[in-house]
């Protein structure tokens, strides 16, 4: 009986503590680990974010880009990381494909990494070259039918929903092209304005300054609607019947973080994501919030997960 009482005691503790580090939670900055490098969709997200996070909650939410194996790199540091809520991952298509992708993942994204919460989907944008031949989605189709395996098709990185959406509109059109994989979209679409590549389906929130400062053309959007940042831009599906991909993003942490940590993270992120300022900014970037619970947020990596799987498998993509 006294052993049953230490335990039934020591529980209680637990607890105690638990919801006393959530009330004073953060207690000091938090590390945010972005799997890509700066100036990419993931990276500008979680630095709106973070700002939005440091000014609400008191502390530091410090950006730490940890590029490199196709994202796995910065996720498996943060399955690593202690389950306290001070390391958090900024969650994007790339985490769902890799399960497909990789044979041999040192962690099972699905059940070591745990949702937080949704920040914002967005449209992939058909962009290429601003000297490009094509100057829309059926003169692009009939220039790289006339030109097979002539076009660089660039993305930031092999099996990122970038790539894919790549190579959904190559299966669903006949078109071939070269795939050219970057570390990043920043240094795709560099070489894009320079040049040295010819088009990107890139997340659109990267993508849209260049596009409207008039220094990469938009061919199309990966929606099946309109973005209403670009308003003038037409679907992909408007010419190939049946297209549509888009983009996701939000927050996971190790798993065994305590709720209350989880629950008070969410909380302010969803406050964030009915701030006007904050929803202009995510329009503007050609995002729209994706709000709810940390279980809705699951239910998206779940379905998103299952979507691609035959994709990455008809494609025949490849780890490079």
């Amino acid at each position: 009986m006294k052993l049953v009482l230490r335990l039934a005691f020591s529980l209680l503790a637990c607890a105690a503590a638990f919801s006393a580090a959530a009330a004073d939670y953060p207690a000091h900055p938090v590390k945010w680990i972005v799997p890509y490098p700066t100036s990419g969709t993931t990276d500008l997200l979680a630095r709106l974010m973070g700002g939005w996070l440091t000014e609400k909650l008191g502390q530091p939410f410090l950006i730490e880009n940890k590029p490199g194996g196709g994202n796995n790199i910065g996720v498996e540091y943060v399955v690593k990381s202690a389950p306290d809520g001070y390391t958090m991952l900024l969650v994007n298509p790339a985490n769902g494909i890799n399960t497909t992708l990789y044979k041999n993942l040192p962690f099972n994204f699905l059940t070591d990494i745990v949702p937080v919460a949704g920040i914002a989907r967005s449209p992939n944008v058909m962009v290429v070259r601003l000297d490009f031949p094509a100057k829309t989605v059926k003169e692009f189709v009939d220039y790289c039918k006339a030109n097979p395996d002539k076009i660089n098709m660039a993305s930031s990185g092999s099996g990122t929903s970038v790539h894919l959406s790549g190579e959904l509109f190559k299966s669903m059109t006949g078109c071939k092209m070269v795939h050219v994989p970057y570390k990043g979209a920043g240094p795709a679409l560099a070489d894009i304005m320079g040049g040295q590549a010819d088009l990107i389906f890139d997340n659109l929130p990267s993508s849209s300054g260049f596009i409207k400062g008039g220094r990469l053309r938009a061919l199309a959007v990966t929606s099946a609607q309109r973005d209403a940042s670009l308003p003038d831009v037409p679907t992909v599906g408007e010419t190939v019947k049946g297209y549509e991909a888009t983009a996701w993003f939000g927050i996971g942490m190790p798993k065994g973080t305590p709720r209350e940590v989880i629950d008070k993270l969410n909380a302010a992120v969803n406050q964030a994501l009915v701030d006007p300022k904050m929803i202009e900014r995510l329009r503007d970037l050609g995002a729209t919030p994706l709000k709810g619970t940390p279980e809705d947020f699951g239910k998206v990596i779940k379905a998103e997960t299952e979507k691609w799987a035959p994709v990455v498998r008809a494609s025949g993509a490849k780890v490079e």
